[in-house]
């Protein structure tokens, strides 16, 4: 069976795997009697075991592909078809979901993509998101204050960053009588400022902590890896996902973008960064490398050695984080096995 989601309806076709005709296609509203009538339809024209395939399994997909799994139909991905394959053939609900359906057929299907595993990892993926958008509110309300006390003279000198003590202190103050009327309005917005940061920091540090209970729960003992947090160990579970998702290390490192890249020329042979590969992976590796690089020990003596090897501090870093990224692949392996 193939599904073609939107947002209100969804559009089912099913077909015959033994004579690749298509029995039956139907298009039913994305509510729950909706997905109640769905599902009555799919078994009174269904015999024995039915596999549906849907162009992602999130968003719009998500609802569906809960359903159904429910009822003991197995959902996989589906891969949107190449534009060139649907050159003269036309576009429509009908046809998307035939298409879908269509592409199962010549497959194995204990090698089509499964779903993502949901509970603790797609947990991890909320409080992510939610932890991005705390922190670039945190952020503008900084630079919102800081320009506010470098315009109007409220008593405060900000003329650098401003320190935890000083937002505090912000967040207290009382009106002055001595205060004109736009020293007034300053000084209210400054308080509302200095208030929604310090909730900002307050929220950030539950985020955290929640991080790291389904970190642990998900990967135990990956945060004791020197570098790992609980915010860069969510960014590395959220990439790897599952076991079996990531087929080796060289993959991971590639899907990392930490996989070398030739820049040689003539007779100077040298390798660069890789700039593909999921990005925020990468900055996973990224701080775990930098912060190794500036308080292990054993970590300052390799980068002294290949200093005076004549690498670059690039190239060093380069070549550091392909090993993170080779040791943190291989502790996964062993704990999510």
């Amino acid at each position: 069976m193939g599904i073609d989601t939107h947002a209100r309806t969804h559009t089912y076709a099913i077909i015959n795997t033994h004579t690749g005709s298509r029995e039956a296609c139907q298009t039913f509203p994305v509510s729950t009697p909706g997905m109640n009538r769905t599902v009555a339809w799919i078994q009174r024209n269904t015999q024995g075991q039915c596999i549906a395939a849907v162009e992602g399994t999130r968003s719009y997909w998500a609802t569906i592909t809960h359903a159904l799994t429910e009822h003991q139909v197995a959902v996989v991905e589906a891969k949107p078809p190449r534009r060139k394959d649907q050159a003269g053939r036309g576009k429509s609900d009908t046809i998307d979901a035939t298409t879908a359906a269509m592409s199962l057929l010549p497959k194995d299907i204990t090698k089509l993509l499964q779903p993502r595993d949901e509970g603790a990892r797609a947990a991890l993926s909320i409080i992510s998101a939610s932890r991005a958008r705390i922190d670039v509110h945190r952020t503008a309300n900084r630079n919102a204050l800081s320009a506010l006390l470098r315009t109007y003279d409220l008593g405060m000198d900000a003329r650098k960053p401003l320190s935890v003590r000083q937002i505090k202190q912000v967040s207290r103050w009382r009106e002055h009588e001595a205060d004109t009327i736009d020293q007034k309005f300053a000084r209210d917005e400054a308080k509302f400022l200095a208030t929604s940061i310090m909730a900002g920091d307050q929220m950030l540090k539950e985020n955290s902590r929640a991080m790291s209970e389904l970190d642990e729960q998900l990967a135990p003992e990956l945060q004791q890896v020197f570098g790992l947090g609980p915010v860069t160990t969510a960014w590395i579970l959220m990439v790897y996902s599952h076991h079996g998702r990531v087929h080796s290390e060289a993959a991971f490192a590639a899907l990392a973008g930490v996989a070398p890249l030739q820049a040689s020329s003539g007779n100077h042979e040298r390798h660069r960064l890789n700039r593909h590969g999921d990005r925020q992976l990468n900055k996973a590796l990224d701080v775990v490398a930098r912060t190794r690089m500036g308080h292990d020990e054993a970590t300052k003596r390799y980068v002294e050695k290949r200093t005076a090897d004549g690498l670059s501090p690039k190239e060093i870093k380069r070549i550091f984080k392909r090993y993170i990224a080779r040791s943190i692949y291989r502790q996964l392996q062993v704990i999510m096995a």
